[in-house]
């Protein structure tokens, strides 16, 4: 199987502004997001659907969730919610998506297209990080 670009960012073969990593999971700012602050969570084995990842793994997935979300509310205070998505159409490998949100169409918003601001991704990143310790 080929790897997917999760599993290629897991790696190091590209690279990405980590958050958090735990024996089941391995999480990073997302460079496509819906909303500033969008982090990606995505299982350490190259598994294409969240429910079927053994027990250990899919519980330590919303272990991280649990982790990174406080921490995004502590870094977007601004934002009344943390939203939560799991559905897997673009990369077929297991993953959540968490965002900070406020309004339904915050919830809604699609990302645009445009290039990433790397600067800016390092910089929730870190904040993000400094959150969880």
């Amino acid at each position: 199987m080929e790897d997917s670009v999760f599993t290629k960012i897991k790696k190091g073969e590209i690279p990405s502004h980590k958050v958090f990593e735990n024996d089941s999971a391995f999480a990073f700012m997302d460079i496509a997001p819906m909303a500033d602050g969008m982090v990606v969570i995505a299982s350490k084995s190259q598994i294409a659907n969240l429910e079927d990842l053994p027990e250990d793994e899919y519980q330590g997935m919303w272990a991280a969730a649990q982790k990174i979300s406080k921490a995004l509310r502590q870094t977007f205070p601004e934002q009344k919610k943390i939203g939560v998505m799991v559905e897997g159409l673009e990369v077929d490998h297991a993953h959540i998506k968490l965002f900070p949100f406020t309004t339904n169409e915050q919830y809604r918003n699609l990302h645009d297209g445009s290039e990433p601001d790397h600067e800016q991704l390092a910089d929730f990143a870190q904040q993000i990080r400094e959150a969880i310790s």
